[in-house]
């Protein structure tokens, strides 16, 4: 097996058992299938370091069986040594999205998928977390997603939200919810003139993010 192949394992193993330390999955008799007809969402607006005007993709579409929506970015990435600058280092985007809810029902965030891609010097360090809440409501809590180099290739992560703690949007209110997403980078003890990334970014076909819904009759 290849260096990169053993860091491209190790770093899912260390992401996994750090995901699976601190939730459970989603199971609760109070949820219920999705709601017949096509879910549409709107981007309200796109802001951050990490995606100035235009960079994020405004198709972001839900899947064809309503369990959930995918959102794509365009030059989401953070940069440390080879040049950087501090601000090159920590990037974040947050996106406002207004999901049509069929009358009768509404929704929560269950889960999230996140992947990309990153390339860090040995000794270089990376990060990726992110939260969620609609308009008005507490933020859920940040769980951080690390990597350490030597480092080449792509990474995911999961965060998955207990039941007892998902927060559901208003009956009968459209409500927004805003996510947030931040990406940053470090150079440890790398060597500083190495340039190291993590980067969530559509030139590659496979990176995205997926936002699972919890849905519920109202």
């Amino acid at each position: 097996m290849s260096r990169i192949s053993e860091g491209i394992m190790r770093g899912a193993l260390a992401i996994a058992g750090l995901v699976l330390s601190l939730f459970t999955p989603v199971t609760d008799s109070q949820t219920s299938s999705p709601p017949p007809g096509k879910i549409t969402l709107d981007i309200k607006t796109i802001n951050g370091s990490g995606c100035p005007a235009g960079t994020a993709d405004a198709a972001a579409v839900v899947s064809s069986d309503n369990t959930s929506f995918t959102v794509t970015y365009n030059n989401f990435v953070a940069r440390t040594g080879g040049g950087a600058s501090a601000i090159d280092q920590r990037k974040n985007c947050q996106i406002n999205v207004l999901v049509h809810v069929p009358q009768g029902f509404t929704y929560a965030i269950a889960e999230a998928d996140y992947s990309g891609f990153a390339h860090l010097a040995a000794g270089a360090t990376a990060l990726e977390q992110a939260n969620y809440y609609f308009a008005g409501t507490a933020a859920t809590a940040r769980v951080p997603h690390t990597l350490t180099g030597p480092f080449d290739g792509q990474w995911q992560t999961k965060d998955v939200t207990d039941v007892a703690a998902l927060v559901y949007a208003p009956c009968g209110v459209d409500r927004n919810l805003n996510i947030n997403a931040e990406l940053r980078a470090g150079v440890g003890t790398s060597d500083r003139s190495a340039g190291s990334f993590i980067e969530m970014d559509t030139s590659h076909a496979s990176v995205s993010t997926i936002y699972q819904f919890a849905w519920k009759e109202c």
